[in-house]
């Protein structure tokens, strides 16, 4: 897969991007978990092609069904005090799926440090 950014996708999509913040073209490793359906939790993995500070675009295992929350857990480039990995946690919508690429809306996120469960839940966060 190409890396493009999730305005590029979007555009060509037929989309006017009326974004008003920036994206940054992140590429992570990503474990995600859809909420809200009934029997076991579904998990997945992915990376990340673009992050804003609303919104994660990310390549996944299989599409996932637009209007879904889902929680995502993103392996966070940078460290605590340059020793401690960090995951970024966020919880969100998914707006839209073409193909395997999603975008989710953050709603709600955090920092976490990963621990060495690394992106498995902590604690059943």
């Amino acid at each position: 897969m190409t890396q493009t950014t999730f305005r590029e996708v979007f555009t060509s999509w037929g989309g006017t991007d009326r974004r008003r913040t920036s994206r940054f073209p992140i590429v992570q490793e990503l474990r995600y978990r859809l909420l809200g359906g009934r029997g076991a939790p579904q998990w997945g993995t992915g990376k990340t092609l673009d992050i804003s500070s609303n919104g994660i675009l990310f390549a996944a295992e299989t599409p996932l069904p637009q209007g879904r929350r889902v929680e995502l857990a993103v392996s966070w480039p940078a460290q605590l005090n340059g020793k401690c990995p960090l995951k970024l946690v966020a919880r969100g919508k998914v707006v839209r799926c073409r193909g395997n690429d999603v975008a989710v809306v953050i709603d709600k996120y955090e920092f976490r440090t990963q621990g060495r469960a690394g992106l498995l839940p902590q604690n059943g966060a």
